[in-house]
């Protein structure tokens, strides 16, 4: 199928799918930034708000250095307990691809074993 000039096929589509999934990477820490801006907005006491306020140019940065270095420290919690491994490693027993793929591993191990 043809559409604006692109073939369209299941090769296509996926590749989309994967342009899309890195770009929500980087929407990811877009968002990240935002929201680090809306907690430091989001002050109601009014003398924490005036420092803010008084002092952007040295409270806005530090708070980032400090978020990034929450983030950095939280990260390498989960790397060092194997969260993200765990969870992964519980994600391929679920994919049918990668149970047949361990499958024929298997079958070429025994195979060779037996020789």
């Amino acid at each position: 199928m043809k559409a604006f000039g692109i073939q369209l096929n299941r090769r296509t589509f996926i590749r989309w799918k994967i342009y899309v999934d890195r770009a929500r990477m980087y929407i990811g820490y877009i968002s990240f930034i935002m929201i680090a801006f809306m907690f430091l907005n989001d002050f109601k006491d009014e003398s924490i708000r005036n420092f803010l306020d008084e002092n952007k140019l040295i409270t806005y940065p530090i708070m980032m250095v400090v978020f990034v270095l929450f983030s950095l420290i939280l990260g390498r919690l989960d790397t060092k307990l194997g969260f993200r491994k765990e969870e992964m490693r519980n994600a391929a027993t679920e994919n049918p691809v990668t149970m047949e793929i361990l499958a024929h591993l298997k079958e070429i191990k025994e195979k060779v074993d037996k020789q």
